[in-house]
């Protein structure tokens, strides 16, 4: 293969001392979900699946990529669904492998587009992903299993070997990025690949009416060499398709890549969460008409529906938001940014949420005393704060640290396990009385388990305190 240029790379950004000393590099990748909301909004109108088997007769098929028969054979040929009452449904667990591609025209060498003086989103397929999801229905256990893999994961890509992940799919398409998926989490099959670009992503929230979330602070942010300009005010709000690409697309988080995947994941669970109206029903065929063009998948039209039907069926509990376990590079060691996985923690995590080898010691014989808690207030209490950092250490926490705010007031207290380790999770909820349980890793990289502190925790210690008032 005759060496190619490497589209530009974001270094994941490390917190930093004064990170304003830092040269910005040209020009910034930004980071956005990907199919994965996607296949969940089409998920949530499901009730009326059939809508899709109807225009699906009329539209052009959704694979747009051809593979070779080498290719294809990377993912597994047998049947997924069957029709039940003239309605498909998941016949076995699947796990589909969801890229996200942002393709400006200075990475493709044929585009027509290189000589505007500004870059221009391609509505292509071949670059490096931005996103990478690893979806999982399971009709058994009756769960939705998502698990983010940073794009800047260092692992083993054909052709290239030791490198960030993302260059899989430029490199070798959906083919060699499932390889390299399959490969990081120690060998988990791989039944079928969506890849969608950022015209996508646009173009479906439009057709669903826009999407309420909670902007957790002010975005502004200028790149003339894109014509990207992001404006959102912090606080809970209704965006549009250019809204939510602009929420995507920010770049000044904490936590560089991995902040932009946490903030997916906040963007799904809020998605997911949101009662859709029955007057959708009728944009189904407009739904998928406008989405097509930006999408590839080697999914058929009947095994999409069976995935939406079984995800309307799924409840909010049973939706998991994973993420690749890891840490940040060291500098001194790497030429490049990368985010290292923890292997031991990987093959505890495929066993426990993709039915995978086996489960190791660390979830059956989690010990209270070693688990790292973390405090996440969403009450602006500090004084609560204090009372459950104490409540926690009596019941025999003695890992316990008080983590950045949650800028969302919520009613009902978020005990988030971090890497998916959910009987620890469980078994604090059981010894507080009250919460709820979400897998998630939206909380504190250093904790196993955050607890997010809501309105709940505030009535129950105005209780206790006026009980001991009363003696």
């Amino acid at each position: 293969m005759p060496a190619q240029k490497i589209p530009n790379q974001d270094p994941i950004k490390q917190p930093a001392s004064n990170p304003s000393t830092k040269k910005s590099p040209q020009p910034h990748r930004g980071r956005w979900l990907g199919f994965g909301f996607g296949l969940a909004g089409v998920a949530m109108l499901s009730a009326t699946a059939g809508a899709l088997l109807a225009v699906s007769l009329s539209t052009t098929p959704l694979q747009q990529q051809k593979l070779t028969p080498e290719e294809a054979a990377v993912f597994s040929q047998g049947d997924m669904a069957k029709l039940n009452m003239k309605m498909p449904e998941l016949t076995r667990p699947v796990n589909i492998l969801v890229l996200g591609l942002k393709v400006l025209s200075s990475d493709i060498e044929e585009s027509t587009n290189k000589n505007l003086g500004y870059e221009v989103w391609e509505n292509s397929f071949k670059g490096l992903t931005d996103t990478m999801l690893l979806v999982r229905f399971d009709p058994q256990s009756k769960k939705l299993s998502v698990l983010s893999i940073p794009r800047d994961t260092r692992t083993y890509v054909e052709g290239r070997g030791e490198v960030k992940i993302n260059e899989a799919n430029y490199y070798g398409g959906p083919a060699s990025s499932a390889k390299s998926v399959s490969g990081l989490l120690g060998g988990v099959g791989i039944d079928r690949y969506v890849t969608v670009n950022i015209h996508g992503i646009k173009s479906l929230v439009d057709a669903l009416g826009g999407i309420t979330i909670n902007v957790p602070k002010d975005m502004k942010y200028t790149d003339q060499t894109q014509h990207l300009y992001i404006d959102l005010k912090a606080g809970k709000q209704r965006l549009n398709g250019e809204q939510i690409v602009q929420y995507l697309l920010y770049r000044h988080d904490d936590l560089g890549d991995i902040g932009r995947v946490q903030r997916q994941q906040t963007l799904m669970r809020a998605f997911v969460e949101q009662e859709v109206n029955i007057g959708l029903l009728s944009r189904l065929p407009k739904i998928l008409s406008v989405i097509q063009s930006h999408i590839d998948t080697n999914l058929s039209i009947e095994e999409l529906v069976a995935l939406a039907g079984f995800a309307t069926q799924t409840d909010r509990s049973s939706v998991q938001m994973l993420m690749v376990p890891g840490k940040f590079s060291d500098n001194k060691d790497y030429k490049a940014s990368y985010w290292l996985p923890d292997q031991s923690a990987i093959e505890t995590l495929v066993a426990e949420h993709f039915d995978f080898g086996q489960n190791s010691w660390k979830i059956e014989n989690a010990d209270a005393t070693f688990l790292k808690v973390a405090i996440q207030d969403s009450t602006g209490d500090r004084s609560a704060v204090a009372d459950f950092v104490k409540t926690l250490t009596q019941a025999g926490y003695r890992n316990v640290q008080v983590y950045k705010g949650w800028a969302e007031p919520i009613d009902v207290t978020t005990i988030v396990a971090q890497d998916g380790d959910i009987k620890s999770a469980e078994a604090i909820r059981q010894s507080l009385g009250f919460g709820d349980v979400l897998v998630e890793s939206t909380g504190s990289l250093q904790s196993d388990v955050t607890v997010r502190l809501g309105k709940d925790w505030l009535e129950r210690k105005a209780q206790s305190d006026g009980a001991a008032k009363s003696f």
